[in-house]
């Protein structure tokens, strides 16, 4: 962004351009200037995830609450994609401590890419699912998914496949979601949906008001 930026700058200030290209340049600039900082951000979030700094802003929320407010966020822009989404059932509060701001941007990554690689046609689901010791954010899709020799590159920062590569983004999506699942002692999962794929954030049980129950329970 930085690099098209100045490029865009510098052609804004070329003496023989007129002014209607002139404000396209400026505006072309100032879009690259807000993604720059997003990608900074992004950065700030996913190195302070990483090195447990992120802690000291866990604090009780409400997680079924949180899931299902996202769902309803990013549903339009699914259906917009021509997508079907399928929303979590509502279900009970589910209290548990956790860093609210970093969830809502992994889960709405998890949702955006969706939207973005299932293509046309696609059924894009968001789950949340309870297992001994462990609760699981669940996004999943009938898209074309991605190969298993993949999975493990692409929740590295910057990593984009090459189909991936002529649409917007800077490849850091999958790196936050899986630096909010370390944070809350878990892990990303990228899973085969059969068809399409499971993206999966793993979080430690640690529930607010009654303890981690002892057998599986799953909500979709």
């Amino acid at each position: 962004p930085l690099t098209r930026m100045r490029a865009d700058l510098s052609r804004a200030l070329e003496p023989q351009i007129g002014d209607e290209d002139r404000l396209d340049a400026i505006e072309q600039a100032h879009g690259e200037a807000d993604r720059a900082l997003s990608t900074l951000s992004a950065l700030m979030d996913i190195a302070r995830a990483e090195a447990g700094l992120s802690r000291d802003m866990m604090a009780p929320l409400d997680l079924a609450a949180l899931v299902a407010e996202v769902g309803e966020l990013f549903a339009p822009v699914i259906e917009d994609a021509g997508q079907t989404f399928v929303a979590p059932d509502l279900r009970p509060s589910l209290i548990v401590q956790g860093h609210e701001l970093i969830l809502r941007q992994a889960v709405g990554n998890l949702l955006h890419n969706a939207a973005h690689h299932a293509g046309e046609g696609a059924v894009v689901r968001l789950a949340l699912e309870e297992t001994p010791g462990l609760i699981r954010i669940v996004v999943s899709d009938s898209g074309p998914g991605i190969a298993p020799e993949h999975r493990g590159r692409v929740r590295e920062r910057f990593v984009r496949l090459d189909a991936a590569r002529s649409k917007p983004g800077g490849g850091l999506g999958l790196a936050i979601a899986a630096a909010c699942a370390k944070l809350h002692g878990g892990t990303l999962e990228l899973e085969d949906a059969h068809p399409g794929l499971r993206a999966v954030i793993g979080l430690a049980d640690n529930r607010l008001g009654r303890p981690p129950q002892d057998s599986a329970m799953s909500v979709t």
